[in-house]
């Protein structure tokens, strides 16, 4: 099991969850964060550091979050991303997605 960065990072790209994570399994591209699946212990601590959800264990996804996986596993090895370890400052959409997601 691995914890992925789905859909809710996009127009976000908070960084808290960077922060906590011991392993810097975490991918930034100028759109949002990603968790290479194969870096990623399975500690959890990313998930509750997420101010909009956007961490899940991919064994509790959704069936139309699935994508997110391969997403995260092709776009942390991609040469359009960066490794990514301290944070950052949000994009500046962040609150305004915040706010559309209900958080």
């Amino acid at each position: 099991m691995s914890y992925i960065v789905t859909d809710n990072c996009q127009k976000c790209r908070f960084t808290d969850c960077v922060e906590v994570c011991p392993v810097d399994c975490f991918y930034a591209d100028d759109k949002m964060l990603y968790i290479h699946p194969d870096e990623c212990i399975d500690c959890g601590a990313c998930e509750p550091a997420c101010p909009v959800e956007a961490i899940l264990p991919d064994d509790s996804m959704s069936a139309d979050q699935e994508k997110w996986f391969e997403i995260n596993r092709i776009k942390s090895e991609s040469d359009d991303t960066y490794n990514i370890t301290e944070t950052e400052t949000p994009l500046p959409t962040a609150e305004a997605r915040k706010k559309e997601l209900g958080l």
